[in-house]
């Protein structure tokens, strides 16, 4: 086994004697291994780091997303869950391709298992992982923002008994609001996505809520700080305003209003 941790504290330097294609080759192994120190250790970073710093090219992050992309209908669920992060890194970098957006969306509208952490596993965090890519995807001038916004939707309308405990809540808000910069946006398509979700809430106006319903208020209200305040694309960035944010704001108060105290 290569020492990534030798490699990380050597400014994650490429080893002598040793092949950038093996290498790559090995740590897509290791982004889906099912132990988390492996999986979310140091191979994690330093695949990272090479992407960001251009030492896996442009053809080498083609054939890595095509490996990530095809992981999302992997069996083992810290496969699938861990293949959004590395898109993640690669989009960031201006490298896509449309059929992973495909890929992607069938995934993150579908996927059942929605625990933040498995005592064995380690950090599965399908929403949350799933909502960095959506906001890196939603970057991207050449990617229509509208799906995303409505793919969001549809994620969080989608039954389910887990309840948000891992800032799933505030990942997701934070991914929309990433796509609600894009200038190309009309105050429409900023708010039209809301509206199914606004007739979902509906029914609970009085009574118990479901889960999915919870998990709903709970990223709409962090949404509507982000509106308020920006959203900044990296961590202690520089805040960027949305690009229609009082229309989003008004419009995502209308939607809580009936279910809230």
């Amino acid at each position: 086994m290569t020492n990534w941790r030798e490699i990380y504290e050597n400014d994650c330097e490429l080893p002598p004697g040793r092949g950038l294609d093996e290498l790559t080759a090995e740590l897509a192994v290791a982004l889906g291994d099912p132990d988390p120190e492996v999986r979310d250790g140091y191979p994690y970073a330093v695949l990272d780091a090479w992407i960001r710093g251009g030492v896996i090219d442009g053809e080498g992050c083609l054939a890595l997303g095509d490996l990530m992309a095809g992981r999302f209908s992997d069996p083992r669920i810290e496969a699938r869950t861990f293949a959004p992060l590395v898109l993640k890194m690669i989009v960031g970098q201006g490298v896509l391709r449309p059929s992973w957006l495909d890929a992607f969306a069938g995934w993150y509208r579908a996927e059942a298992d929605l625990r933040g952490r498995d005592d064995a596993l380690g950090w599965l965090h399908a929403v949350a992982h799933g909502a960095d890519l959506l906001g890196a995807f939603g970057l991207r001038p050449e990617v229509d923002p509208e799906p995303l916004l409505a793919l969001a939707a549809e994620r969080l309308l989608a039954p389910t008994e887990y309840l948000f405990a891992e800032r799933e809540d505030d990942r997701l808000a934070k991914a929309v609001a990433l796509v609600l910069t894009r200038p190309d946006l009309t105050p429409e398509g900023s708010t039209a996505w809301l509206s199914p979700i606004a007739e979902a809430l509906a029914p609970y106006e009085r009574g118990p809520m479901p889960v999915w319903a919870s998990n709903t208020v709970r990223t709409l209200r962090a949404l509507y700080v982000l509106a308020d305040l920006g959203v900044s694309v990296e961590r202690g960035g520089r805040p960027v305003p949305l690009v229609h944010g009082e229309v989003v704001k008004a419009r995502v108060a209308e939607v809580l209003r009936p279910v809230l105290p």
